[in-house]
């Protein structure tokens, strides 16, 4: 299969251009203009999405999951083209990106396997007692029911899994609701051909084009547009604290206020134990230096932070972590301006006063260089802008004086994706008063590993308090993704040919 892109929207199974455009150029590719979409393109998509709903919405379980399963089948049949459009338009490797697309065609077939269960439902049936005394009660059926029209930001760093037909959109058409995406700019060619095969999922398997729409652009005013307008009723979206937080503002402000389930940004905190640190040093900072560096630092779980107590065992920790970036190339980031962020981030750090630079390679251009850098509890807590996410191979180190200041460094962090612990068996009581801290400030806390992998499983959460995400009620990854996307209805006397399917 050989594409040409396009540049342009697919909204309700159409192809349409606009009539301004951004250009987009890629290593090794032809600069392409793309179509940038607006209130227009936001107006057509959201209304062939409330369309599609009347039937998207009511159809069988198994309906739905043989789409999910078609969708998987046809981004499959194009794999090699994504791979060669994503690793120009991303920079990311190519063993990384096909096992990107296995973690996208394989969430959206366990979502299909998941509604297949229907455990998702919540179902529950309270009978009806006539004779009840006082008063008699009613029968009483509860199920989910999908929301309707979702809209979905395509995320940069993940250009298939979080993206056009990434998680949120595969729990989103799980749940029975059509979806909206809004391309990244930073991928328009790979976001247009998973569109495509969308496109000819909802074709294969008789489904309302409607369903499903990618309007590509790279301006704020589309963003506004689509979470303002009255049909979406809720938003997913990864990226930025500063542009979710802008958009988040804006589903609150609307007349009919929507859930906007964003993810903002995470340092991802580590605590290294005292028998642990001691124990293994060495291999803990070779480990976490490799952590940092894994995909050029810009995963979300990316573990920015450690808290360790001063010492040898510390010293050995740091030399082992500056020896493996020493020996880490400068990689390529996903575009310039990501690449110039992360070297104002580090130099904004590393000028803090009391920040020391342990090691911090250079780059240019597109490329990021690792950078180590260390500090002392007092610091930490006199400046809160080095709680702040540093998007790329970056780590800093704070130095603890004992083991109460690292429940007050605990006691110091706003929400997070993840809290790690790294310990041993002499550091369980220890460890034991630092978790009810833990799991009040992270969505996820794990125990002698590192953040950057995150299964795709019934019991994972990819979520947490704010600033990580909006939501701390939610995940991102894993089935009870679909959560998002339904709301409870109960049914009270209600006869059975009036009831929904799932419920009979």
């Amino acid at each position: 299969m050989s594409f040409t892109p396009r540049g342009q929207h697919l909204i309700a199974g159409e192809w349409i251009g606009s009539s301004s455009d951004f250009l987009s150029e890629a290593d090794g590719l032809s600069p392409l203009k793309v179509s940038e979409g607006g209130v227009g393109e936001v107006e057509r998509a959201a209304q062939a999405a409330e369309t599609a709903f009347w039937t998207y919405g009511y159809t069988s379980r198994e309906t739905r999951a043989a789409f999910l399963e078609a969708c998987a089948d046809e981004i499959e049949a194009r794999g090699q083209d994504l791979t060669r459009l994503a690793m120009a338009e991303t920079g990311l490797p190519e063993a990384r990106l096909n096992g990107e697309r296995g973690r996208t065609t394989g969430q959206l077939r366990l979502f299909a396997e998941h509604i297949r269960k229907g455990d998702y439902l919540d179902r529950r049936h309270v009978p009806a007692q006539p004779d009840r005394a006082p008063a008699p009660r009613p029968d009483l059926k509860l199920v989910q029911r999908p929301i309707g029209p979702v809209a979905v930001f395509g995320a940069s760093n993940f250009p298939l899994a979080f993206s056009t037909a990434g998680g949120d959109t595969a729990s989103a058409l799980a749940a029975g609701c059509p979806v909206i995406v809004k391309g990244h700019p930073a991928h328009p060619r790979t976001g247009e051909l998973v569109a495509e095969a969308m496109a000819a999922a909802a074709t294969r398997s008789d489904i309302d084009p409607g369903v499903f729409s990618l309007i590509q652009g790279a301006s704020h005013t589309l963003g506004s547009a689509l979470v303002s307008h009255p049909l979406v009723r809720a938003v997913g979206f990864t990226g930025s604290l500063r542009a979710g937080r802008a958009l988040f503002d804006l589903c609150a402000a609307r007349p009919e206020p929507i859930p906007f389930y964003g993810e903002l940004g995470s340092i991802n905190p580590v605590f290294l134990m005292p028998g642990a640190l001691t124990a293994r040093s060495e291999a803990l900072g070779a480990a976490w230096a490799g952590s940092l560096t894994l995909g050029a630092g810009q995963f979300c779980t990316n573990p920015g932070v450690v808290f360790a107590l001063a010492g040898a065992p510390l010293e050995q920790f740091l030399d082992a972590a500056k020896s493996t970036l020493e020996a880490s190339a400068p990689q390529t980031m996903l575009t310039d301006d990501i690449a110039n962020n992360f070297r104002i981030g580090c130099a904004s750090v590393s000028g803090t006063a009391g920040v020391e630079t342990v090691f911090a390679a250079s780059a240019d251009g597109r490329t990021g260089a690792p950078a180590l850098l260390r500090t002392s509890f007092d610091i930490w807590q006199q400046k809160p802008e080095l709680a702040h996410e540093v998007f790329g191979p970056s780590g800093l180190a704070v130095t603890l004086p004992d083991t109460e200041a690292m429940r007050a460094a605990a006691l110091s962090l706003a929400g997070q994706l993840t809290c790690t612990l790294h310990l041993d068996e002499s550091d369980t009581s220890a460890a034991a008063a630092l978790m009810p801290i833990l799991e009040r400030k992270a969505g996820r806390v794990l125990v002698n590993g590192f953040p950057t992998g995150v299964e795709v499983s019934d019991a994972m959460v990819h979520g947490g308090p704010y600033p990580a995400t909006t939501n701390f009620g939610a995940t991102s990854v894993g089935t009870l993704a679909i959560r998002r996307f339904l709301r409870p209805v109960c049914y009270q006397d209600m006869p059975d040919a009036l009831l929904p399917r799932d419920l009979l």
